[in-house]
């Protein structure tokens, strides 16, 4: 059986990391302590299809909101199971 070949989504995240490191390191070597605004931004929505990628990003978002004791536990468990229950089967 032959290897796997690597995804163009995949290419394109590994590419993006990489180009956030390269900026990162960057403003760390300049000593920019500027706010970060290209930084990207999630916001929890409850309606309309989503990729697998976004809901994962919500998911993400949900979990920094219970560490930083923004919502209950009560509310973070209804959250994931909504997001959960919105991810495309294939």
């Amino acid at each position: 059986m032959g290897a796997q070949r690597t995804s163009f989504e995949k290419l394109q995240r590994d590419r993006a990391r990489k180009a956030k490191q390269a900026m990162k390191r960057e403003k760390r070597l300049s000593g920019d302590d500027s706010p970060d605004d290209d930084a990207p931004t999630v916001e929890l929505t409850t309606e309309g299809e989503l990729s697998a990628a976004e809901l994962l990003a919500q998911i993400e978002l949900i979990h920094k909101q219970l560490d930083d004791k923004v919502i209950t536990f009560d509310e973070f468990e209804e959250r994931k199971i909504d997001l959960m229950a919105r991810l495309p089967i294939d």
